[in-house]
């Protein structure tokens, strides 16, 4: 399965929740400004560099420029897609869970 977080994990609970559902082995991505999650030396990220060792974590490369986050500026272990990788996520891991 395809989880997607597109809000912020300091405005929304929608990642937190979306950890807290997903099975080991799923695949999750986040954009918009779910992006904000995968910056290092933050709140979130010992949470989320301990979910990028349970679930593959990717992250959409275009939201991060966007956002002004840098690729060495993402915790170890999350994969940076372009809008066709979004596409092979999806396509590729059945259906996909929009977390809002």
């Amino acid at each position: 399965m395809l989880h997607t977080v597109n809000k912020s994990p300091f405005e929304r609970t929608a990642l937190a929740t979306c950890l807290r559902y997903a099975r080991e082995g799923d695949s999750i991505l986040l954009y918009e400004d779910g992006v904000y999650a995968v910056r290092k030396a933050q709140s979130t990220t010992a949470d989320v560099a301990a979910a990028a060792a349970k679930f593959k974590l990717f992250v959409l490369g275009p939201d991060l420029d966007a956002r002004g986050v840098r690729p060495d500026q993402v915790i170890d272990g999350i994969r940076i897609v372009d809008y066709g990788g979004f596409v092979d996520l999806a396509a590729e891991n059945g259906p996909v869970q929009a977390w809002l």
